[in-house]
């Protein structure tokens, strides 16, 4: 499953699982969780339904500012998010922007190619562990 720029992966864990998975697999990484946004609970607080929708908000300083010193306007797209949600069939999906995706929407060149190329290689990781089974 996926969609133009967005990386949508099966997890193999519930909804809260797969978002705890995944907010301690970043910060094993070093990486810093800003916000996790419980979009159901929101939803509930406001009287409507919403099946399991989690937001995650993270990343580093190290890796999001040569980004941004190559092209501010990046920042719309950074800190990165990751996005836990079950579907209507009760499967639970882990969503992300691919990073790749990002530095292309905002033409960057090679100059940070190799940080983009970390960023993925930390998101994918942390993807990983955060849905499959060891």
């Amino acid at each position: 499953m996926s969609a133009d720029g967005l990386a949508i992966i099966l997890s193999s864990f519930g909804p809260k699982e797969t978002m705890d998975r995944l907010e301690a697999e970043i910060k094993a990484k070093g990486m810093t969780v800003f916000a996790r946004i419980d979009h159901a609970a929101g939803a509930a607080e406001a009287g409507l339904p919403l099946r399991p929708t989690e937001l995650v908000i993270f990343g580093s300083a190290k890796a999001g500012t040569p980004l941004m010193q190559a092209d501010q306007a990046i920042g719309i797209d950074l800190p990165l998010k990751a996005l836990v949600f079950e579907d209507a069939a009760s499967k639970v999906w882990l969503s992300c922007n691919d990073p790749h995706w990002l530095a292309k929407r905002h033409g960057l060149g090679a100059a940070v190619a190799q940080n983009v190329d970390a960023m993925v290689a930390a998101l994918n990781a942390v993807a990983t562990k955060a849905t499959k089974l060891p």
